[in-house]
């Protein structure tokens, strides 16, 4: 390694008959330049420069356990926003939007995704796809609803039997995909 020091985006800090673009970099004209702040490295061995951010974004790969709220409801899917990924403080970046197919909700057979999901929940999922779109999964125990608010008097819902919540202020219940430590959450 020949050099690290601290670059701003659109610094030059290669030319390509050196080095080849790598993280936190892009070429132009035959010129290397940093896409983003952080210590640049410029690699003798393999002959890369890359630009190492001391805080990178949190971008979402499959496999991440992610939170999210029900935007919708529909026959065969839910959709949902992603507002955390699991062990990070940090803002999600990127594609937010997310799908949850029928089959990936329960690990037997759902009909009715209303029956296990409704608008506004907050669910714990995971990734299982990001191209062309972020899709996700609740059929595991630890995933599914975490905390849900009652639809007619928007008191929170307890947790009664295995798969279903009861509203104590206006005795209301119905069933859902719960996750295992439905109720024991701090969000």
């Amino acid at each position: 390694m020949s050099e690290n020091r601290k670059v701003f985006p659109g610094d030059e800090i290669a030319v390509e008959e050196e080095y080849a673009a790598s993280d936190g970099t892009f070429a132009s004209d035959g010129k290397i330049y940093a896409s983003q702040i952080g210590d640049l490295i410029l690699d003798d061995e393999e002959c890369i420069a890359r630009v190492l951010s001391p805080n990178p974004p949190n971008v979402l790969t499959e496999g991440d356990v992610v939170y999210a709220i029900v935007a919708d409801i529909r026959k065969t899917m839910a959709t949902a926003d992603v507002v955390a990924k699991d062990g990070t403080e940090r803002q999600v970046g990127g594609e937010t939007y997310a799908t949850i197919h029928v089959s990936k909700i329960s690990p037997g057979y759902t009909e009715d995704v209303s029956k296990e999901l409704r608008k506004g929940d907050f669910i714990r999922a995971r990734v299982v796809g990001i191209k062309p779109s972020l899709q996700l999964t609740t059929k595991e125990e630890h995933l599914g609803v975490i905390r849900a608010l009652c639809s007619r008097c928007k008191g929170e819902f307890v947790k009664k039997g295995e798969n279903k919540l009861y509203c104590e202020e206006c005795k209301y219940s119905m069933p859902r995909k719960l996750a295992d430590d439905y109720g024991d959450v701090q969000i």
